[in-house]
């Protein structure tokens, strides 16, 4: 059965996982939720799936709004990977509900631990804990991919309780702040004008005005700005001078670019 794959990704984690699950899919096309309606995509697969990150223990903005437009008509089996540093928390159970509340039915939903993006709250873990995630999530996708092509559906996968009831609050409590939470991103003496951060991120929310980077309030908090630029010039708050940059290592610029 035909399939399409609609990821949002900021550093490439949930990319990667949209390719690996295309090339053992077969016959599986992998698309941008930012990108895809600009080329007025006409979507004829009969099984659609959704890979994208957890974003302050819940579904991403982008990605609600993606499904007001998911072109799911003729989808007979809809199914969603929530990439997340190991607490997904009510992610896919929010997920399903909001699906349902537009008529659109979620099958199955899972949960890939992977590395976290999130420089605010300190570095990348090291690699060799980084490739152990990569290992893990390769056996997790296979399993995937077989309750897929069995068309298996059952609950989403989710987190304890405590994690489900406290993150669930604290979700609820923050997204109506994230898009002016880039008021913290300053660009450093490293920054060379290379236009990369602007041309990456998601929202267009950011410019160069007056020589200077200017963020204007859109921000989904993705982090693709911090963690692609090539000086690390970037930074957010006073601290991520200090911390490693993260991108998935198997994911080029070009590739979100594109």
């Amino acid at each position: 059965m035909r399939t399409t794959i609609f990821y949002f990704s900021g550093t490439g984690n949930s990319l990667w996982i949209a390719q690996v699950l295309a090339r053992e899919l077969g016959e599986t096309e992998v698309v941008s939720m930012v990108n895809w309606n600009k080329k007025q995509h006409i979507v004829e697969s009969r099984r659609i799936g959704l890979i994208f990150p957890v974003y302050m223990w819940g579904v991403p903005r982008r990605v609600l709004e993606f499904l007001d437009q998911l072109p799911a008509k003729n989808a007979e089996y809809i199914f969603a990977v929530a990439n997340n540093a190991g607490q997904v928390a009510n992610t896919l159970v929010q997920l399903d509900k909001t699906m349902q509340a537009k008529g659109l039915l979620l099958s199955s939903g899972w949960s890939i631990v992977m590395p976290s993006n999130y420089i605010p709250w300190g570095g990348p873990v090291s690699l060799g804990k980084q490739n152990e995630l990569f290992k893990a999530a390769r056996l997790k996708i296979s399993y995937i991919v077989q309750e897929i092509n069995q068309r298996a559906e059952k609950q989403v996968e989710k987190g304890p309780l405590w994690q489900r009831i406290i993150f669930s609050g604290l979700y609820k409590i923050s997204s109506p702040h994230i898009p002016k939470m880039d008021g913290k991103f300053w660009a450093d003496e490293k920054c060379n004008k290379c236009g990369i951060c602007i041309q990456l991120c998601p929202n267009n929310n950011i410019s160069r005005q007056d020589d200077k980077l200017t963020w204007h309030n859109h921000c989904e908090q993705c982090l693709a700005c911090i963690q692609w630029c090539p000086q690390g010039a970037l930074q957010y708050g006073r601290k991520t001078s200090a911390y490693s940059r993260y991108h998935h290592p198997d994911i080029k610029l070009k590739d979100l670019l594109s």
